[in-house]
C-alpha cells in the first residue's frame, strides 16, 4: 500500500470514530450563544490560526454568529507578544474584548495546550479566563487534547490512528467538524453559493 492509500484509509478510520452526539451537543451550545447575543472567539496557533480565520468567516456568514479570531489582527497580536509575552497574548486580547458569560471560546489545536510541557500556554490562559468569566468553551483538538479537552464544555478529540500523522489529521478534521456545525440545520441561516445555484 502506498502512502496516499494509507493516509486516506486513516482519514476514513477517523471519520468512523468521531462521536456524532458530541457534535450535536456542540451545535446546541453554539445555538444558545447565538440566541443570547453572544460572540464566538476562535483561537488557534500555526496551521490552526489559519483554520480559525476560515472558521470565523463561516460562523459569521453561514450561521449568523458574531465571531472573531485574535490572530487576524497581526498588529495587536505582535504588539502584545512583544510587550507582554506570548503566554498571555490571547487572554489579554479577550479581556480587552470584554469576554463575558454570553460568549464562547472555540479552541482549534493539535495538543490543546499544556503549561507543564510549555506548549500553547496562551491557549491554557485563554481557556482559564473563559471559565472564570462563565463563557462556554469548545474545542476541536488532537491527540489527548491537553488542557482544552479537560476544561471544555464540549471537546471533539480527533482520534489518533497513526501517531506519525497526529498533526495533519487533527488540523484537517478541525475543518471537517466546524463545517459540520455551520451546515447543521440548527445553525445554518444562509445558503452556500454553489448549493443555492439551480
Amino acid at each position: 500500500m502506498n502512502y496516499s492509500e494509507t493516509h486516506l484509509r486513516e482519514t476514513a478510520d477517523i471519520v468512523s470514530k468521531l462521536d456524532p452526539a458530541l457534535c450535536e451537543k456542540a451545535v446546541e451550545l453554539l445555538a444558545l450563544v447565538r440566541a443570547r447575543g453572544g460572540r464566538l472567539f476562535v483561537l488557534g496557533v500555526g496551521g490552526s490560526a489559519a483554520n480559525a480565520s476560515h472558521a470565523v468567516n463561516d460562523f459569521r456568514k453561514l450561521a449568523g454568529i458574531e465571531s472573531y479570531a485574535p490572530t487576524d489582527n497581526v498588529s495587536e497580536l505582535t504588539a502584545r507578544t512583544n510587550d507582554d509575552g506570548w503566554p498571555s497574548v490571547f487572554a489579554e486580547w479577550l479581556k480587552r474584548s470584554r469576554l463575558n458569560e454570553k460568549d464562547a471560546l472555540l479552541v482549534l489545536s493539535v495538543g490543546g495546550g499544556s503549561v507543564e510541557r510549555n506548549v500553547s500556554a496562551n491557549l491554557v490562559a485563554a481557556v482559564q479566563l473563559a471559565k472564570e468569566r462563565g463563557s462556554a468553551v469548545l474545542g476541536i483538538v488532537g491527540r489527548d487534547g491537553g488542557y482544552t479537552a479537560r476544561a471544555a464544555d464540549v471537546a471533539i478529540v480527533i482520534p489518533t490512528v497513526n501517531p506519525a500523522n497526529v498533526t495533519p489529521h487533527a488540523e484537517a478534521f478541525q475543518a471537517v467538524v466546524w463545517h459540520l456545525w455551520v451546515s447543521h440545520p440548527r445553525l445554518k441561516l444562509a445558503e452556500t453559493k454553489w448549493e443555492s445555484m439551480k
